[in-house]
């Protein structure tokens, strides 16, 4: 997306009272942070694809670039939530997921959610050379993976009606939010954000929405 055009968007939206927010590679120059947050970006889900050595070979990326981004984003009151692509053979060891969870940590905060999405083959990992769908085991230990490193809020992707893509009391274990795929199906937060069960509060921004929309609040 042209940054100018989003630039322009932002503006007309935040007139109308909706939410701006970017799904993006979180690859950009400072500046063009803060001219979205300016223009009034409020939430960001960033793809972290892996670890640097992963990055430079398959997307001729500096992953750093990404990090300070996500950082930079958070540090200035933008919502932050990350997404990885977790695919066998590239970025899907127990030790580099490892890594990448204490990283989240200790960067960003035990509070920001980590979605850990399903691979399916596409393009060249289709018809060059072929690399398998993500199993599932891989994105359950995954996600346990991320959770026993300290985060909160971690999550199975693109495996819908599987009980990881619910969201959890950190607290008290309860479901508080179930999903399939994009679709709440259940939504137990009280009205002053905190988990009904234990009374932890529970960091999610927004006002909430009759599940008839199908969501209730833009995060976790």
């Amino acid at each position: 997306m042209l940054l100018e055009y989003s630039l322009d968007i932002f503006d007309l939206a935040r007139k109308e009272g909706y939410y701006n927010t970017y799904v993006t590679n979180g690859y950009m120059t400072t500046r063009a942070l803060d001219l979205l947050i300016d223009h009034g970006l409020e939430a960001m889900n960033i793809d972290i694809k892996g670890e640097a050595e992963a990055v430079r070979e398959f997307c001729t990326a500096d992953v750093d670039i990404v990090w300070r981004n996500a950082v930079g984003a958070k540090r200035q009151g933008v919502w932050v939530e990350l997404t990885t692509l977790v695919i066998p053979g590239v970025n899907d060891t127990e030790e580099g997921l490892r890594r990448l969870a204490r990283r989240i940590k200790a960067e960003l905060g035990d509070n920001t959610p980590w979605h850990l999405s399903g691979y399916y083959p596409a393009y060249k990992f289709r018809n060059e050379f072929y690399v398998p769908p993500t199993p599932i085991t891989t994105l359950e230990k995954a996600r346990d993976t991320g959770r026993d490193e300290g985060l909160k809020y971690v999550y199975a992707g693109n495996v819908p009606g599987h009980p990881y893509e619910n969201t959890f009391c950190p607290g008290c274990n309860c479901s508080l939010i179930e999903r399939y795929g994009f679709t709440i199906t259940r939504y137990e937060i009280t009205l002053d954000k905190h988990c009904p069960n234990c009374g932890e509060e529970i960091p999610i921004i927004g006002e909430p929405m009759p599940l008839s929309h199908g969501v209730s609040y833009p995060n976790i």
